[in-house]
């Protein structure tokens, strides 16, 4: 292995969240003072990935978030999954998941117009996902009451797992019960 995938390497595992091209580039460029082409940066970026598919490797090197991470590979997957239980005070409340849900797929969006799809307030999901750092706050609406307008945040992506926004779901795919996924709604519920 090369000193430049060495040091990339580096970066993304001292990196805690994905780390973008841009800031990989200008960190090598100013660490090893030297030029380096995207190319080049992504040459050993997929040297990496060969390297991290081997068995002998609990995780790999994946794109995410218009980034670079490393990740669990997903045989240990549950093993992670119990520890994060176990670490985990709160997760998401089907409230807080509906309130994400609107955002994510209407956003930019008003508060005014997240109650009017859900039919309740929304004032306590909001505040818990702000805290969360999953949705920011993008500005203010120009019409009446200039209502703050939300969005997902970088943070959604990861916690997510999702490159893009792109990446989500089709809207239309949730109405068939064959592609449902995950666990009851109690898994969800505060504690």
């Amino acid at each position: 292995m090369n000193k430049l995938d060495l040091n990339i390497e580096s970066l993304i595992f001292a990196s805690d969240q994905a780390i973008l091209m841009s800031d990989l580039k200008e960190s090598l460029e100013k660490a090893l003072e030297s030029s380096f082409q995207e190319e080049e940066i992504l040459e050993s970026i997929e040297r990496l990935k060969m390297k991290f598919q081997s068995d002998d490797f609990s995780f790999e090197l994946v794109e995410i978030s218009y980034g670079y991470q490393f990740m669990t590979k997903g045989a240990y997957h549950r093993i992670v999954g119990e520890y994060l239980k176990q670490i985990t005070k709160k997760r998401l409340s089907r409230t807080a998941l509906e309130t994400l849900s609107i955002i994510a797929y209407k956003q930019p969006v008003t508060k005014p117009e997240i109650e009017q799809i859900r039919g309740v307030s929304s004032d306590y999901s909001l505040e818990k996902l702000l805290e969360k750092n999953l949705i920011e706050i993008k500005g203010r609406d120009d019409g009446p009451g200039r209502a703050l307008i939300y969005e997902t945040s970088k943070k959604f992506l990861d916690y997510f797992g999702l490159k893009s926004m792109r990446d989500l779901p089709n809207i239309k795919d949730f109405g068939n019960h064959e592609n449902q996924i995950g666990v009851s709604d109690s898994v969800f519920e505060e504690e």
